[in-house]
């Protein structure tokens, strides 16, 4: 048995459909009530309670903490130590590439701790390690319906976003012993919030403008969904990523035997959400 947590997000939405297609049996976790597919068992768990995780007979567990990391942060190691308890073979955990290039700031640094714990642990890890995800330009889906526009800051800076479906692949690659250690997954090209528009616009076959927002414009924005710290953060990161944030990485090819999916891919498969 293999369990997901975070069953219903971006990722966690292929991965389970993934593995019940290779065959696995599969336990998909989330908060609320969530359609799964035929044949997996959906239970709903908060993480930050480890001991509603249904790990017994778990050979394999997928952990995506995502907003549930500060809710853990008095135990980070509560979730690997109940795995261990019960058994568990295998854990894949979902962190961030910025666990290596920025660390600090409180989020990475409790990310890192839950690495460190589960490299600590007696059972067999993947640390997957993502950059920017394609699934980010959701937040202009609204724009780009209403008045064809996409409103960004930093127009012309980029990093190699990656599909959250490729992130799925290699997790369900590792979930089930294909690969293990620490993995930096991104999209095989650097791509900018302009270029990003232009990939919309060709999915939809209509034009799309872009319209650069000044940091300022961009974080009054963001303050109305994340702390204004987060948001100064986001934008370091956007607005000036570091070498190592800009460089492709070959672990999704070598992982999966082919090149990441590009975001013009990712764009004309979500076109819907923009039409």
């Amino acid at each position: 048995m293999i369990v997901v947590t975070g069953a219903t997000g971006n990722i966690g939405r292929p991965l389970t459909r993934a593995l019940a297609e290779a065959g696995e049996q599969v336990v998909a976790v989330s908060r609320h009530e969530a359609a799964v597919p035929a044949g997996v068992r959906h239970v709903r768990a908060d993480l930050a309670h480890p001991e509603d995780l249904p790990l017994n007979g778990a050979k394999a567990l997928f952990l995506l903490l995502s907003g549930d990391l500060h809710a853990v942060d008095a135990h980070p190691a509560a979730l690997i130590d109940q795995a261990a308890r019960h058994g568990v073979g295998r854990v894949v955990l979902l962190s961030s590439l910025g666990v290596r290039t920025r660390p600090f700031g409180t989020t990475r640094i409790l990310m890192r701790g839950l690495e460190d714990r589960l490299r600590e642990s007696d059972v067999d890890w993947t640390v997957l390690r993502p950059g920017g995800f394609a699934s980010n330009a959701l937040w202009w889906a609204e724009s780009v319906r209403a008045r064809r526009t996409v409103a960004a800051p930093f127009g012309d800076v980029g990093v190699p976003v990656i599909d959250p479906a490729d992130i799925a692949e290699v997790a369900a690659e590792c979930l089930r012993g294909n690969a293990n250690g620490v993995l930096e997954l991104t999209g095989p090209e650097v791509v900018t919030p302009r270029q990003q528009a232009e990939a919309l616009a060709a999915a939809l076959g209509e034009p799309v403008r872009f319209h650069e927002l000044t940091r300022a414009e961009a974080k009054a924005g963001m303050e109305k969904m994340m702390p204004g710290e987060l948001a100064d953060d986001t934008l370091d990161i956007v607005g000036a990523p570091t070498p190592d944030e800009l460089a492709v990485s070959p672990d999704v090819r070598r992982v999966l035997g082919r090149s990441p999916r590009t975001f013009a891919e990712w764009a004309a498969r979500h076109v819907e959400a923009f039409r």
